[in-house]
């Protein structure tokens, strides 16, 4: 017990219990409180940010924006949700937290900036689980899509080649495809004119036979890089006994499906290289300016919690 004047009335004096000091300088309380305002925010503008940004992305070349429109502009929204919510969690950490009796100004804004920090660390991780499960599934589902199309059309002309030599094994299955190595293949057997007598009567096991099998010879050349002469002529004879042509101009028509093949291969593998490499920076682009904002919403949580925490004491 203390004794303390009463303003105005003289020497009167009335006892008062003394405050007990905080057992800790942490309000846990003001800190989960702000963390929940902040990951609730975030949640909020990034569900937001997703939609205006996939709505604003057309697959058509006249409309929407282009690739680095969008990319800045998500920057710039990820910048905004970290500035606001951030903020908005800092602030509440600070304005929430017990009022500091008899602690020195210095302590006091050290002690509102680590509870802005801590606000910030507590959102940044809850936003972060969320994102890797329920959200990460809404947010990415039209960015995976894309990719997965854009991956797969890359990629058609390359897998083609497993297609062909596994479709070769059956005459059914040969028949059946529709990649690029059964494309070339077909094309081997096409007539000048009009199709030969020969060939119109030839069996259909046995036209699918041969062309299987050269869809396997086919399929040896693009591993080795090369399609062997004996290679040329044997599939030069099945082409000349199926076609009206002469032997020559069979194994010259073996060699250019053969090299158009290649050709086309080779900018499909091009093509994903590229696609590749445009997709790892794009990648380094996106983790280093969020990692960026990520600082820069740890710094406003930390002032505005300082903010908050002058008027708390007011």
């Amino acid at each position: 017990m203390s004794a303390v004047a009463q303003p105005g009335y003289g020497s009167t004096t009335i006892d008062r219990p003394m405050v007990p000091a905080s057992p800790s300088a942490v309000s846990w309380g003001a800190i989960f409180g702000g963390a929940a305002a902040a990951a609730a925010l975030s949640l909020i503008l990034l569900l937001l940010g997703a939609a205006l940004g996939l709505s604003s992305v057309s697959p058509w070349s006249t409309e929407g924006i282009d690739a680095s429109s969008f990319g800045v502009a998500s920057i710039i929204w990820i910048t905004f949700m970290q500035l606001a919510a951030s903020g908005m969690g800092g602030y509440l950490a600070g304005r929430l937290r017990t009022k500091w009796v008899s602690t020195h100004t210095d302590e006091v804004y050290f002690r509102d900036t680590a509870h802005g920090f801590l606000a910030w660390c507590v959102a940044t991780l809850a936003t972060a689980a969320l994102l890797t499960s329920v959200v990460g599934a809404i947010i990415g589902g039209g960015v995976r899509a894309g990719a997965t199309a854009v991956g797969e059309t890359a990629s058609a002309a390359v897998t083609s080649t497993t297609v062909g030599s596994t479709v070769g094994s059956t005459a059914g299955e040969t028949a059946g495809d529709d990649g690029s190595m059964t494309y070339f293949v077909d094309s081997l057997f096409r007539a000048n004119d009009e199709t030969s007598r020969d060939n119109l009567e030839r069996p259909p096991e046995e036209s699918a036979a041969s062309s299987a099998e050269v869809a396997r010879i086919f399929a040896n050349g693009i591993r080795t890089g090369s399609l062997p002469d004996r290679d040329v002529r044997y599939v030069g004879q099945v082409v000349a006994r199926r076609t009206d042509l002469t032997q020559e101009e069979a194994e010259r028509r073996v060699q250019e499906a053969f090299t158009s093949l290649q050709t086309t291969l080779d900018e499909a593998e091009t093509a994903a290289r590229a696609a590749a490499d445009e997709a790892r920076e794009a990648s380094a682009y996106a983790a280093l300016w969020l990692f960026i904002s990520l600082l820069i919403g740890a710094f406003i949580a930390s002032w505005m919690a300082t903010f908050g925490g002058r008027q708390r004491d007011l």
